[in-house]
């Protein structure tokens, strides 16, 4: 009985899958041809707006809040708060839904 490795039918399959691979790895590349360093960069950028953007606005209504309203609570703080909580919450579904659709492109790729 013949061994795996000398079974010409089964090194034709193994070199027809990794060529396969190679040419879907090639047709997602010139797909994604454009996503570069300034794509990645430009992405981070924002990312971090998405999470400086509530922050801020929470911050201007608190201290809006406190000086319409004086007293012993400090909205300005607690708004603050509560968007840095919320536009970090949005980065993280971004990103996570991002890294959700590149790891179903790499699974699409090696199949």
């Amino acid at each position: 009985m013949s061994e795996p490795d000398d079974d010409p039918r089964a090194a034709k399959d193994s070199f027809a899958s990794r060529v396969d691979a190679q040419a879907r790895r090639r047709l997602s590349a010139r797909r994604n041809a454009g996503k570069g360093v300034w794509f990645g960069l430009g992405m981070m950028g924002l990312v971090g707006w998405s999470v400086v953007v509530p922050t801020l606005l929470g911050a201007a209504l608190g201290q809006w809040l406190d000086y319409q309203h004086i007293g012993n609570r400090s909205w300005t703080l607690a708004l603050l708060i509560a968007g840095l909580v919320l536009g970090c919450w949005n980065a993280w579904r971004w990103v996570s839904k991002e890294d959700k659709a590149m790891q179903e492109d790499l699974s699409d790729d090696d199949e």
